[in-house]
């Protein structure tokens, strides 16, 4: 009877191993981008456009033809590749001033992206714009958490998820929006966004009824939020991140974070999050080695850095070169002429005073001209630095690529203090509320409580600076975007009087206070002190 036992547990053995093998590890390989901003020309260390001398000296990087050359080159190495964007494809260049997305979807296509988020940039020019580049778009344009209703342009026209078969094997992509869209951009009307893990949930219960085990979600709201999600979320494998313009990597020096960041889900399942910090400077590369249940068992990985090293597909210069014409036109104006460089990075602008962000709220309040005593201009939306030497018109609307007009309105100053503790409140978070000021100084403790970060406002009024009035009404000029509470500022919105949004553009107002003042040699003034 033992024997037999014996002669069975062998045939049984047997019949696993040879008539009904266990499924062999699956392997994938990702590449990835988020918040190229239409940098579809490569850029030097400034992230502003690169000229034929960048190129010949090898100090350009990113651009869409190194950036298709990296993943053709990765295609043609064998095994499962896909492509794919975290959103804010749109906004930062010239060529998106000029073509509002149409070159971008060509290039897109070109280059081989299989799926891509809707990040809160592609709402810039409304939603009717939005609409054309879905149209337009050869691939996939995702959003689970948008909620477009009848009276939306965008109605009908996002899906929250796509399924991509790669090697035999379908893979789940959500795409995910930053919750704080209608507060930074122009949603138009009808719209909203649920929350985000409600909105993942339900698209992670639809794919498992699909069969599909194997999930990645393109997040387009901020890698603090990717953590938070990570651990909240069951079904979650990946998250392809973007935002907040976060370099992870297991290699350079200004890492944010490692590459992979790794969380777990509330059920114990590890969740891989990666971001390639922005303007088509990285491509992602992340491996990952799925088990039969679809749970990554092992992953390795790094951001392929972009740079001259990596040749320039040709078909990708020929299609932006047939588009350059009317973009060159604006570009070359010559504006001005710099002695020094104007600091005007994402990290400085949104935690401290910043040079580039005293000059444009010099220019605002040069131009809103008697009658106003301050100018607040928002630190995200100070887009570049400009370098010493000659200032043409393009890299000035890089620095301002949104075409915002100047508003002026009057404001309490106990408005204004309230303004400038919520403009100061995101830092942490690398937001883009903080104020630059021109015609006011402030003391900054971002250590202090929420409300007690602003102390020691100074108005400078006729030549000399007094403590801010609690009660009295300033004249306030800002960017229509702020005025109407974009970044949170609604008491701009809400308690400012006499107001009018329809000023001149301010890349134009930039542009001529630079011209007047030529050369000049930007530089902070101290009008904030960090304590």
């Amino acid at each position: 009877m033992k024997r037999m036992t014996l002669g069975l547990l062998a045939a049984c053995s047997m019949l696993t191993l040879g008539g009904a093998p266990a499924l062999a590890d699956y392997q994938l390989r990702i590449l990835h981008t988020n918040d190229v901003h239409d940098r579809v020309e490569s850029v030097t260390k400034y992230n502003n456009s690169c000229d034929a001398k960048g190129e010949a000296d090898g100090k350009c990087f990113g651009g869409y033809a190194r950036l298709a050359t990296a993943a053709r080159d990765a295609r043609a190495q064998g095994g499962n590749v896909v492509l794919l964007d975290a959103g804010d494809q749109f906004q930062g260049s010239l060529f998106y001033t000029t073509y509002k997305g149409t070159l971008t979807a060509e290039l897109m296509a070109l280059a081989g992206y299989q799926a891509m988020t809707i990040g809160n940039h592609e709402f810039d020019d409304g939603p009717e714009n939005l609409v054309r580049f879905i149209e337009n778009s050869k691939i996939p344009v995702l959003s689970s958490n948008l909620m477009a209703g009848p009276g939306s342009p965008l109605h009908n026209k996002v899906k929250a998820y796509t399924v991509l078969e790669v090697g035999g094997q379908k893979i789940g992509i959500i795409g995910l929006t930053t919750e704080e869209t209608p507060e930074i951009s122009s949603i138009g009307p009808d719209l909203t966004f649920m929350k985000s893990e409600e909105a993942l949930r339900i698209a992670v219960a639809k794919l498992k009824l699909e069969g599909i085990n194997k999930i990645i979600v393109l997040g387009h709201d901020g890698s603090y939020r990717d953590l938070e999600i990570a651990k909240r979320v069951d079904g979650i494998d990946v998250i392809v991140g973007g935002h907040d313009h976060l370099l992870f990597s297991n290699t350079a020096k200004n890492a944010s974070y490692p590459y992979p960041l790794v969380e777990h889900t509330p059920n114990g399942d590890p969740v891989l999050i990666v971001q390639a910090y922005a303007y088509s400077r990285y491509l992602g590369d992340l491996n990952v080695t799925f088990d039969d249940d679809g749970k990554p068992v092992k992953w390795q990985g790094e951001p392929i850095t972009l740079d001259s090293s990596i040749k320039q597909a040709p078909d990708i210069l020929a299609a932006i070169e047939a588009k350059r014409g009317p973009v060159d036109a604006i570009r070359t104006t010559i504006v001005g002429d710099f002695s020094a460089p104007a600091d005007g990075s994402r990290e400085s602008c949104r935690s401290k005073e910043c040079a580039m962000g005293d000059l444009v709220a010099d220019a605002m309040l040069t131009k809103a001209g008697h009658g106003y005593q301050i100018a607040i201009q928002n630190g995200g939306g100070v887009r570049a630095s400009i370098d010493a030497g000659q200032v043409d018109m393009g890299e000035v609307m890089t620095v301002l690529p949104f075409q915002n007009t100047l508003a002026t309105f009057k404001l309490s100053g106990k408005d204004l203090v309230a303004s400038l503790e919520h403009g100061v409140s995101g830092v942490a978070d690398g937001k883009g509320q903080f104020p630059q000021v021109a015609g006011l100084k402030f003391d900054l403790d971002l250590g202090a409580a929420d409300g007690a970060r602003i102390s020691n406002v100074m108005v400078l009024e006729n030549g000399s600076a007094t403590p801010i009035d609690p009660d009295k009404l300033y004249g306030v000029v800002t960017n229509d975007f702020m005025r109407r509470g974009g970044d949170g500022y609604v008491l701009f919105r809400d308690n400012g009087v006499d107001a009018y949004d329809y000023g001149p553009n301010l890349e134009q107002a930039v542009a001529e206070y630079i011209a007047a003042n030529s050369p000049m040699a930007p530089a902070t003034n101290g009008r904030i002190n960090l304590k």
